[in-house]
C-alpha cells in the first residue's frame, strides 16, 4: 500500500491514483483525498502544488510538434514553480527537455514532475513561504476543499450555527468555512481568518478543531475565542469553559492525527495563549479581568472568611475562576484568612489574602504562584 506521506511534489504529479482524483473528480477518489488531507493537514501545501502542475498541464491527447511543446514547458515553469533568483528577479534561462516526436497527456504528467523535481532542489518552488505564514494562509489552504463559507463584511459581530449545532460568533471583516460532510466526517474541521468566539457541542468521538493560520485549536466541546487576521503579528486563544489544546502548524502536526487525546499546549478557563509568529513561539498567560466559571453562582456570604484556614479559601478561589494556584502547602498550612472577599474582581481578592499572609503572587504560564517566607 502506497505511503502518501512520504510523497513529495513529483510524486504526487506521477501517481495514477492522484491524476484520476485531479482529472475525473470520482466521489470515491474525493472522499479519499478529503479524509486524507484531514488527516495530514501538513501536507496541504504539497497537494495543492501538484494539483496546480496537472491542472494546469491538462491537455488533450493530441500530437503537438516539438517548438510547441518547448514553450509550454517554459511557461509552466515561470509562471507555476515561480522560479526567482536571489534578487528577486525571474531567472530566464531554464533546462530544456530532450526532443520527442510525440506529446501526450502522459508525458506531460511526467516532464512536469521531473522540471518541479529540479526547481525544488535548487530551492526556488517554496521560497515564497520561508517565512512561515504564508504557507497556511485561509486564501492558501481552503480553495480545493469547496468549502461552505461564512463572511462578515458588517460592522456588527453576527452568529452563525453550524450543522453539529455548535455556534460560532463571527468578528467583523472575518469568514470561517467547513466542509460539506461537516457533519458526518470523523474529525469536525472549521477554517478561520479573523476572530471568532466559538461554543462546541460536545462530542468527544469527533473532536472540533479550528485551523487559524499557523496555530490548531482542538477540542472535545468548550468556549472559546481565537484572534488570527493575517496582518497582525500574533495569534491569541482565549478559553472561557472547559479546555482546549494547541498546536503550531509550523512546528508540530504530529498530535493532530489523533483523535481522542487533546495533547499540544493545554489553555484553560481565564488563560489566554499567544502565538508570535516572528518567533514561531507560544506564551501562556492570565486575562486582566478573569470572570468566574461556576455554572451555579458562589454564595457571597461563603465569600466571608473570619479565621479560615487558607487552603479552603485558595480551592474555593481557584475553583471560582477555574485558576491554578500553587503554593507551599507545608510552609503556610497554619495560615488563616480574615476577609470579605464579596464583589470583588478576581485580582483584588487575590491581593486581599496575600495581605493577611504577608505574601506576594506571580503570574507564571497561566498560574497563580504564591510568593512567600510564612505566615507571621
Amino acid at each position: 500500500m502506497k505511503d502518501y506521506r512520504l510523497f513529495d511534489i513529483s510524486d504526487f504529479a506521477l501517481d495514477d491514483d492522484f491524476i484520476r482524483w485531479v482529472n475525473e473528480g470520482k466521489k470515491a477518489d474525493s472522499d479519499f483525498w478529503n479524509h486524507w488531507l484531514s488527516l495530514n493537514p501538513d501536507k496541504y501545501m504539497v497537494v495543492a502544488e501538484a494539483r496546480k502542475i496537472l491542472e494546469s498541464i491538462r491537455t488533450e491527447e493530441v500530437p503537438i510538434n516539438a517548438d510547441e511543446r518547448e514553450n509550454e514547458i517554459n511557461r509552466l515553469l515561470v509562471t507555476i514553480s515561480g522560479r526567482v533568483s536571489s534578487q528577486g528577479e525571474v531567472v530566464e534561462s531554464l533546462p530544456r527537455p530532450r526532443s520527442v516526436s510525440i506529446l501526450k497527456r502522459t508525458w506531460w504528467y511526467a516532464a512536469a514532475a521531473i522540471f518541479i523535481g529540479v526547481v525544488i532542489t535548487t530551492g526556488y518552488i517554496f521560497q515564497k513561504h520561508e517565512k512561515g505564514s504564508e504557507q497556511f494562509a485561509y486564501g492558501v489552504v481552503t480553495p480545493a476543499k469547496h468549502l461552505i463559507e461564512s463572511v462578515n463584511t458588517s460592522e456588527k459581530t453576527i452568529k452563525l450555527k453550524l450543522p453539529d449545532e455548535s455556534i460560532v460568533e463571527l468578528a467583523p471583516n472575518s469568514r470561517i468555512g467547513y466542509r460539506n460532510d461537516f457533519d458526518s466526517s470523523t474529525m469536525r474541521d472549521v477554517y478561520l481568518s479573523g476572530e471568532a468566539f466559538f461554543k462546541v457541542t460536545k462530542n468527544p468521538a469527533r473532536p472540533f478543531r479550528v485551523f487559524a493560520n499557523e496555530i490548531v485549536t482542538k477540542v472535545l466541546g468548550t468556549s472559546f475565542m481565537v484572534r488570527s487576521f493575517e496582518k497582525d503579528t500574533v495569534i491569541q486563544v482565549t478559553v472561557r469553559t472547559g479546555k482546549v489544546s494547541v498546536y503550531s502548524q509550523v512546528n508540530d502536526t504530529r498530535n493532530l492525527k489523533s483523535t481522542m487525546q487533546l495533547g499540544g499546549i493545554i489553555v484553560t478557563p481565564n488563560q489566554e495563549l499567544v502565538y508570535k509568529k516572528s518567533e514561531q513561539k507560544f506564551q501562556k498567560s492570565l486575562l486582566p479581568d478573569p470572570t468566574e466559571i461556576l455554572s451555579k453562582p458562589v454564595d457571597q456570604e461563603s465569600m466571608i472568611y473570619d479565621e479560615a484556614p487558607l487552603e479552603k479559601v485558595f480551592a474555593q478561589l481557584g475553583k471560582s475562576y477555574g485558576i491554578n494556584i500553587v503554593y507551599d502547602t507545608e510552609l503556610l498550612r497554619k495560615c488563616t484568612v480574615t476577609a470579605d472577599l464579596r464583589n470583588e474582581p478576581f485580582y483584588r481578592k487575590l491581593d486581599l489574602i496575600c495581605k493577611a499572609i504577608s505574601a506576594n503572587y506571580e503570574i507564571i504560564d497561566g498560574q497563580i504562584v504564591i510568593v512567600t517566607k510564612g505566615c507571621k
